[in-house]
């Protein structure tokens, strides 16, 4: 049974939006919502560069921008982009040069802040490089690096200056034939970012990439990034998302994901729904979910997994996922498939056992 015809109220409609191509991922349309992140080292060391990309992809990172601020940078981007399994977006601010030595450099996407990029000449420049070289181009509106006539204008950052910078610089592309672009509108301030975003989905068609920028810690920052982004997702709004998060880039991949599981709108990995804890548990619920996070973080097949302590939620929990386990008495619990309960299991075997379980439904369902 599909449970969605039933359920309306689970399923999000997507703005409909053009769909381009950031190398070989598409974006937009009816494709999925891809999840981005940054890398944090030196560009020009690509040994570590490079290595921190891998680590992002085997995470699930889509897609990876790398900072572009000198002509270093771009010289060592083109080993990069040769060895990345994933499309690389070139990080530009303020020289026009750097976009076009890292669209010559292979960068499959050009990230370029209308706040700071210079005259519509020099965009020019980095919209004739993006043709001559397959790049898409990313408008990146900031709060913080509005255009000085807008905050003259608007005397401060607003959701209206946000916009207005935005569509100004769609139109630049647009006159100069050129489709191949998404934008975001990012602030540090849910508010102020979501209101931006909501008038900006409604302007254009184009791709939107989500984010709520210098966010913060990953705790915080998490928060931040769940309730902006998670809110505009549940809006239908976002084609692509980045975490910005003070943290490990891997971080931010993993946050992404969770963001796009929470909603229905995309799946990796191993989901567990865990019960917060009480007196009634019947083993330690909290050390256990941490144990089977760990061991089953190298599991890429979408799947679900209960761990609840006691008889009150558990059965019921156990009934949508794929594997469960409530707690009971006596050193015991009841484990369950599909839904079904199938056997009781010692709480000290429970660990390993669910890991075997797991990884045994994983392979079935890959087969």
């Amino acid at each position: 049974m599909n449970l969605n015809s039933i359920r309306p109220w689970r399923s999000i409609q997507r703005r409909k939006s053009r769909k381009i191509m950031v190398g070989s991922v598409p974006v937009g349309g009816d494709s999925p919502i891809t999840v981005q992140t940054m890398t944090n080292t030196l560009t020009s060391d690509v040994k570590s560069t490079l290595k921190q990309i891998f680590l992002c992809v085997d995470a699930g990172a889509d897609i990876v921008r790398v900072s572009c601020p000198d002509e270093e940078s771009t010289t060592a981007l083109k080993s990069i982009t040769n060895e990345s399994p994933v499309p690389i977006v070139a990080d530009i601010h303020f020289h026009y040069k750097r976009a076009i030595e890292a669209a010559k450099a292979g960068a499959a996407c050009l990230r370029i802040n209308p706040g700071n990029i210079g005259s519509s000449l020099r965009i020019k420049e980095v919209i004739k490089a993006a043709k001559d070289f397959g790049c898409s181009i990313r408008i990146g509106v900031n709060a913080g690096s509005l255009e000085k006539n807008l905050l003259e204008k608007y005397g401060e950052p607003c959701p209206e200056a946000m916009i207005e910078s935005g569509l100004n610089h769609i139109k630049l592309l647009e006159d100069n034939d050129f489709l191949e672009f998404k934008i975001s509108v990012k602030a540090s301030d849910v508010f102020l970012s979501s209101a931006a975003y909501q008038g900006l989905s409604e302007a254009t068609n184009a791709p939107i990439h989500l984010g709520i920028t210098e966010a913060g810690s990953f705790l915080s920052g998490s928060i931040k990034s769940s309730i902006g982004i998670g809110n505009l997702l549940w809006m239908g709004v976002g084609d692509t998302i980045r975490v910005s998060l003070s943290s490990d880039p891997v971080d931010e991949v993993k946050v992404g994901y969770e963001i796009l599981k929470s909603l229905g709108l995309r799946h990796r990995g191993v989901q567990i729904i865990s019960c917060p804890s009480c007196a009634r548990q019947g083993f330690d619920v909290i050390n256990t979910v941490k144990k089977l996070e760990e061991k089953l973080s190298h599991i890429k097949t979408p799947m679900s997994l209960s761990i609840i302590g006691c008889v009150v939620n558990g059965p019921g929990e156990a009934l949508m996922t794929d594997v469960g386990f409530t707690g009971g008495g006596a050193g015991s619990g009841m484990v369950y498939m599909a839904g079904k309960a199938s056997y009781k299991m010692s709480n000290e075997e429970m660990i390993n056992h669910i890991v075997e379980l797991v990884e045994k439904k994983a392979n079935t369902l890959n087969e």
